[in-house]
């Protein structure tokens, strides 16, 4: 996990204060509006399901991938609620550090009796 650093200590306390309020088994987009809200709360700035559009070959092409979360423009956070994260979660939340070239990246599945299981941050 990622205690003592400064870019996700704070998203980190407010994700498992909205995991201890839900628990699992929720839809993603629901953990998603709790933890956006309580981030906000928090005083962070916080955007969501921000468009990333893909550059190839100097054409700007519309993609359709879209960041869960953008907070403080320094870190991406992508949410799950599934049984369990997959290569394929790892290598999304890497496409969307290198196509935005933002360095810090969490990935949290929700879906998990302990937070702390449901945790894998990635940089660029």
């Amino acid at each position: 996990m990622t205690e003592n650093d400064p870019f996700t200590e704070k998203i980190l306390k407010c994700a498992y204060m909205v995991h201890t309020e839900l628990g699992p088994g929720l839809l993603e987009s629901t953990y998603e509006i709790c933890l956006f809200h309580e981030l906000m709360i928090q005083g962070s700035q916080v955007e969501r399901q921000v468009e990333l559009p893909l550059k190839y070959r100097n054409i700007i092409l519309e993609s359709g991938y879209r960041i869960d979360l953008l907070v403080d423009n320094k870190v991406i956070v992508e949410i799950k609620s599934v049984e369990s994260l997959s290569k394929i979660h790892k290598a999304q939340l890497i496409t969307y550090l290198k196509l935005s070239k933002i360095k810090i990246g969490l990935l949290i599945n929700f879906n998990v009796l302990s937070l702390r299981d449901g945790i894998k941050r990635l940089s660029n």
